[in-house]
């Protein structure tokens, strides 16, 4: 999800025009590119001005290392399997390289061997003026905050539906226009790229628009997104389940297990953001239809609204649809404090409906996040979670009750 608006940051350094911006989306499926964000010149300028570059072969090794230390508390005493107290994790470890080719073509390969080796993007793709397509492994189109680089989100995880929804990316084709402020994507994929073989014959079509204006000098960005997916001959259940927001336990008090018959799959987003100074709110929404054959079709909810404020002078960036790293005014390699932002947020997730009781998760979060340089950062998350309709999803798990988590994390990227 792209578009050529940056509400980033600037360095104290970077000399700004008084001149308004214009406002142009930046098709592109690479969405964890890096590239300078576009400030007080048209992001259509900025576009020209990189076309040399990708006329000639470049090679940009990429990666990233987080790395999680969490504790589970407050659990009932009646649950005795979950993963309660201490535990940790290296999250992400990630390196590939990213480049470009002659003639508009580029590529991407990256690696996660965090745990096993596993591809997380392997594309190539074309860029023809404001079109740009896809062919590979890479990222689906399913909102704000799942297309946002993981560098750069507010709190250790995502919303709690992005994972219970199996948001993930697959093998496909895909393409991107930008038309004004708008961005339209869509592709055709299959699988991930780890789950093909055999008789795997599932399909999706998955598409998203965006737009994205200043008004005033405050970015507002809308979008939506939908999914609509064949499971094929080989696959006859699903199941949609989440951790407490913390990736290290495999406890989970929230779970349908193997939902039965499923023949379909069917989920649509809406999302919205605004980037006013240092001050920041974003919110998504998002439901999931199952098809089944002999049984009721159940449609499950998830969504979360955030807010958060820098402390020092600094701006959450955004650019191309999706939220970028900050670029930290004073950084402490010069010296300075950093960037310093406090978030809070409220986050659902309900997987009760047509007589699936899978339970409802809220969670009530805050996060601190201290960011030395532009790629190194420190996070703080705290998140009250409460349950119902969660009766014996863990063994000995009353119907309702409430839980904490606390994380922390380092990370960093290049």
């Amino acid at each position: 999800m792209t578009t050529q608006v940056d509400a980033g940051a600037q360095n104290s350094e970077r000399k700004v025009s008084s001149q308004p911006v214009e406002l142009q989306n930046t098709g592109t499926v690479d969405l964890e590119d890096e590239f300078e964000p576009v400030t007080a010149v048209s992001a259509r300028d900025h576009l020209v001005s990189g076309e040399k570059a990708n006329s000639q072969w470049s090679v940009k090794p990429r990666g990233r290392a987080l790395y999680d230390y969490n504790e589970l508390s407050s659990v009932p005493s009646s649950i005795t399997g979950a993963d309660e107290g201490a535990s940790s994790e290296v999250r992400r470890l990630r390196f590939g390289l990213q480049g470009t080719a002659p003639r508009g073509f580029g590529y991407k390969v990256i690696a996660d061997f965090a745990d096993d080796v596993i591809f997380t993007d392997a594309f190539v793709s074309f860029k023809e003026g404001d079109l740009k397509l896809t062919l590979g492994q890479h990222n689906t189109f399913q909102g704000l905050e799942e297309l946002s680089s993981s560098n750069d989100t507010s709190f250790t995880e995502r919303a709690a539906y992005t994972d219970a929804f199996g948001f993930e990316r697959r093998v496909g084709l895909s393409a991107t226009y930008t038309l004004n402020d708008f961005l339209l994507e869509g592709g055709v994929f299959s699988d991930n790229i780890d789950d093909l073989g055999g008789k795997n014959n599932s399909f999706s079509v998955d598409g998203r628009v965006s737009y994205a204006t200043t008004f005033q000098g405050t970015l507002i960005h809308l979008g939506s997104s939908i999914h609509i997916r064949d499971l094929g001959d080989e696959i006859d259940s699903v199941r949609y389940r989440q951790r407490p927001h913390i990736h290290s336990v495999d406890t989970r008090f929230i779970n349908t297990e193997d939902i039965v018959g499923a023949s379909d799959e069917t989920s649509y987003g809406l999302e919205a953001a605004i980037i006013a100074g240092r001050f920041h709110v974003v919110g998504e929404t998002h439901w999931l239809n199952v098809t089944r054959s002999d049984y009721a079709d159940p449609t499950f909810f998830g969504g979360s609204i955030e807010a958060g404020f820098f402390i020092t002078q600094d701006k959450r960036e955004y650019k191309g649809g999706v939220f970028k790293g900050v670029k930290v005014n004073q950084p402490v390699s010069n010296g300075g404090i950093g960037a310093w932002q406090v978030n809070v947020r409220y986050d659902r997730l309900d997987l009760v409906d047509a007589g699936i009781i899978g339970g409802t998760q809220d969670a009530y979060m805050a996060s601190l996040i201290w960011t030395l340089v532009d790629d190194v950062r420190l996070i703080l998350n705290y998140g009250h979670l409460s349950y119902s309709h969660a009766l014996d999803i863990e063994q000995g798990a009353p119907d309702n009750f409430s839980v904490n988590v606390f994380g922390i994390r380092g990370q960093i990227g290049f």
